[in-house]
């Protein structure tokens, strides 16, 4: 992976948590009418923040050589993204978050199982957050029906 890609990564990273940082006054209001939505609402967000700062931990650590890093970077990458994407249709109340939200727990549960592969504690952290953010999108998108 080269500086190009690395910053691509990173540039989108940060692109989508600033998109789905400005709704929160709705979600609040949302909160005491759909808890289901709130919940996941604020794993998405905690899950795609983890994930954007895991990316870097990823990064340094294939700088020192440390090839086992490279899928669990792509892993991680892509999960912030369905996680970024899902926060923001749930944000925006999206007919179609049911869709992103259950992609969006496929990719925290492949996310999670690469991680704890890896084994780092910081890599086992992500796994957690991962976890979490997957039950409530499992969870919002049975409440949904």
């Amino acid at each position: 992976m080269d500086r190009r890609e690395v910053l691509g990564l990173l540039g989108a990273g940060a692109t989508s948590l600033a998109a789905f940082g400005v709704g929160g006054a709705h979600a609040a209001e949302t909160a005491e009418r759909d808890n289901p939505h709130v919940a996941c609402l604020k794993e998405c967000k905690a899950c795609a923040t983890e994930c954007a700062e895991m990316c870097h931990h990823c990064i340094e650590q294939l700088a020192t050589g440390k090839k086992e890093y490279a899928k669990a970077l792509q892993l991680i990458a892509d999960c912030e993204a369905f996680c970024a994407l899902s926060a923001s249709m749930i944000a925006r109340m999206s007919p179609l978050m049911a869709y992103s939200c259950g992609a969006c727990a496929d990719a925290c549960r492949d996310c999670a199982k690469e991680c704890d592969q890896v084994g780092s504690a910081p890599m086992k952290e992500c796994a957690e957050r991962c976890r979490a953010c997957e039950k409530t999108c499992r969870d919002m998108v049975r409440a949904m029906g």
